[in-house]
């Protein structure tokens, strides 16, 4: 009977860790822009700020904390297309960024987009057609 409640005890807490995990995760939108990247608001013109494969972002307001979001890294999974696109624009997959700049309302789509990522992290998740889609993030 021991064994029997420490089975069910256990499953109930990988569920529930499994559960707790998706929770955690924001929802909000992003575009993308292109080159030039430097200067940006965390480093200036350092080049060595550039994660590798180009997978990196500015973030607006809601995640920019005065600066504080420098270097953080967000695992951003596409969830739809924002508008009505015959094709779901998403990837099948999610990616980190690293946050190296701040998006102001007047360069992240009017303030309407939570994140903007360069182009090379964008096409990673969502199809280039697209100009803005709907995203799940979480800083890791």
């Amino acid at each position: 009977m021991k064994t029997l409640y420490a089975t069910i005890f256990a499953i109930i807490s990988v569920s529930l860790a499994i559960h707790l995990h998706f929770c955690v995760a924001d929802v909000g939108t992003a575009t993308f822009y292109g080159a030039p990247y430097v200067p940006t608001s965390c480093y200036g013109y350092n080049q060595r700020q550039f994660p590798a494969g180009n997978l990196f972002g500015a973030a607006n307001d809601a995640i920019w904390d005065n600066q504080a979001a420098c270097g953080r890294k967000y695992r951003i999974r596409c969830l739809s297309g924002t508008s009505n696109e015959r094709v779901n624009p998403c990837r099948k997959r999610s990616l980190v960024v690293k946050i190296l700049d701040y998006c102001s309302s007047a360069g992240c789509d009017n303030g309407d987009a939570t994140l903007h990522l360069s182009a090379d992290a964008f096409s990673h998740i969502a199809h280039s057609s697209a100009k803005k889609i709907n995203v799940e993030y979480e800083q890791v």
